[in-house]
C-alpha cells in the first residue's frame, strides 16, 4: 500500500477530487495548508481565508502561501495511476503546481470494523 501526499492548489482541488472519484478512488483526507516552494510565494494566490495574517506579511523574502493537502491511501497497483491524475489536473508549467510525496504504509487498520491492510482502504 502507498500514501500519497499532494500538495496542490486550493483552485484545482475540485476539480482534483471529482478526477479521483471517476477513478474509483473516492476515499481522501483534505487539509488547508500554508507552506512556501522555491518560488517565494505568487501574490494573489489566496484560495481560503487565513486566521494568522502575521504568516502572510513575513518582512523579506518569505511569505506562506495557502495550498490544499490531499491524502489518499491506495493499493501499490495504483499508485501511478492515482499520481499520474493529480499531475494531469495540476500541471499548468508554473511555479506553485505543487508537489506530490508517494510513501509506503506498513499497515492499515478499521477501527470500527478491525479490518486490517487493502480491505481497510
Amino acid at each position: 500500500m502507498k500514501e500519497i501526499i499532494a500538495i496542490i492548489r486550493p483552485s484545482k482541488m475540485a476539480q482534483t477530487k471529482t478526477v479521483l472519484e471517476g477513478l474509483g478512488f473516492p476515499a481522501m483526507t483534505a487539509n488547508r495548508v500554508l507552506g512556501r516552494g522555491k518560488q517565494k510565494a505568487i501574490v494573489g494566490e489566496l484560495g481560503f481565508e487565513v486566521d494568522n495574517k502575521e504568516l502572510l506579511n513575513q518582512p523579506g523574502d518569505m511569505r506562506y502561501i495557502p495550498k490544499t493537502m490531499l491524502t489518499l491511501i491506495v493499493p501499490d497497483e495504483d499508485a501511478s495511476l492515482v499520481v499520474e491524475a493529480i499531475m494531469k489536473v495540476n500541471k499548468s508549467g508554473q511555479y506553485g503546481d505543487g508537489k506530490i510525496f508517494v510513501c509506503p504504509i506498513e499497515d492499515i487498520i478499521t477501527v470500527r470494523t478491525s479490518e486490517r491492510g487493502e480491505a481497510a482502504i
